[in-house]
């Protein structure tokens, strides 16, 4: 999905996931709180097919992104794929609403999916919906509590009732910790200026600026720093005109070389993708991954992940180039496997390292879960502005303002300790 350069990019909203039986009203709940006919409503159960994205404004949170999703008791071949993708949704949800249908009873398999929900420490609430309909709700409701141990709110979509007081406890469990942190606040400071280098080649889009660069650019003008932006021939240039040193140097991984050239070894340096690396997940772990590729042998398999789709350029960064220079470290033949946009393999065993895009366009949990997944099944992680700082001979120096970072690079350790 291309970002429009006027709204907040998905990866940086508060995603909230909606779930529940198929015909709960979940669809008529995001329509209800968005005061928008997003989701397609029917009477026939499994309307909602692939998870459905609605980004808008809720205050006092701001930009938020609700998921609609197929009901989790979905049934048959088609079914059973469906109820993948609503799991694969909540591991990027920062808030879960899971939808009860009044009148069902306490719903064993709804409170299951809360109990999933709490043992992944997602914050939840359990929408009791279709409230308006005749009947005595609070014998019902206090038993749903009782068992749930989540806060439990009695709505109408249908009449727009209780959206309101929903909307109030979305807000109410909003947990700032959540939030992805901040790229580069603690690296510069207030009237500091930082000097961002974008090769304009023909990969870069046309008329604009790609995500990870606006976001940087954003993330300096929030602490009232100074984005100074150059291509990398005129970088030299750029730094004579400067009366002082710049706080740091950013630049795109693919000109690491050109770029630490004519960098003073005294000014910080570093990319856009390390950058995102360390927001996203944990860089020293995405720095000990390096340690993996260094002792690569041939007829190893490697899986390259990119958290986008796009249009494949002859020279492309993960199709082509990565491959080569994994090649030429390993000195031979080595297996490789692509995963892009939301997809990311269950069984990850069979590969002796994973090469992961910075993740501009996922959001903080999503990543986190990915690394999460292979630390746990013994596959190391890095990342492409690693790799490439690594194979350009300057890991060292582009990981430099990271202490932890460093310390980790000068471990003597071994995955199969």
């Amino acid at each position: 999905m291309i970002e429009n350069m006027n709204t907040t990019p998905m990866a940086n909203r508060f995603t909230i996931g909606i779930f529940g039986r198929r015909n709960a009203g979940k669809s008529s709940l995001i329509n209800a709180l968005t005061g928008q006919s997003i989701a397609v409503t029917s009477q026939v159960p499994g309307t909602t097919t692939d998870p459905v994205y609605k980004a808008m404004e809720l205050l006092p949170l701001g930009p938020v992104v609700f998921i609609d999703t197929a009901g989790f008791d979905d049934t048959g071949e088609l079914g059973e794929l469906r109820i993948e993708k609503t799991y694969e949704v909540l591991r990027k949800c920062n808030f879960a609403i899971v939808v009860g249908e009044f009148g069902r009873g306490t719903d064993p398999e709804a409170l299951a999916f809360v109990k999933e929900l709490t043992e992944r420490q997602i914050p939840c609430i359990y929408v009791l919906n279709k409230c308006d309909q005749a009947g005595s709700r609070e014998t019902e409701i206090e038993k749903i509590k009782e068992l749930a141990k989540v806060p439990v709110i009695c709505v109408s979509a249908l009449k727009r009732e209780g959206i309101d007081e929903l909307k109030d406890q979305i807000a109410r469990h909003n947990n700032p910790d959540d939030r992805e942190p901040a790229l580069i606040g603690d690296l510069m400071g207030s009237g500091e200026i930082a000097v961002l280098v974008t090769p304009i080649d023909k990969a870069a889009p046309k008329g604009r600026l790609i995500l990870p660069q606006q976001q940087t650019i954003r993330d300096i003008l929030e602490i009232d720093g100074i984005a100074l932006v150059t291509k990398e021939h005129e970088l030299k240039q750029t730094l004579d005109c400067l009366k002082a040193d710049p706080a740091i140097v950013i630049t795109d991984s693919q000109a690491f070389l050109k770029v630490s050239a004519d960098t003073p070894p005294h000014v910080p340096l570093t990319s856009f993708s390390i950058l995102f690396a360390r927001q996203k997940s944990d860089l020293a772990e995405m720095v000990r991954g390096i340690k993996r590729i260094e002792r690569l042998q041939p007829g190893e398999k490697v899986l390259i992940v990119e958290g986008c789709t796009h249009h494949r350029q002859a020279d492309d960064i993960g199709k082509v180039k990565i491959p080569r220079w994994i090649r030429q470290i390993a000195g031979g033949e080595i297996s490789f496997e692509w995963a892009s946009g939301a997809g990311f393999p269950k069984d990850i065993k069979e590969y002796a390292v994973i090469v992961h895009c910075g993740g501009c366009m996922i959001n903080r949990r999503e990543m986190q879960y990915r690394v999460n997944k292979a630390l746990k099944q013994g596959v190391p992680v890095t990342n492409y502005g690693i790799l490439i700082a690594y194979v350009q001979g300057i890991l060292e120096r582009a990981i430099r303002p990271f202490p932890a970072a460093s310390l980790a690079y000068e471990e003597n350790w071994d995955y199969n300790d």
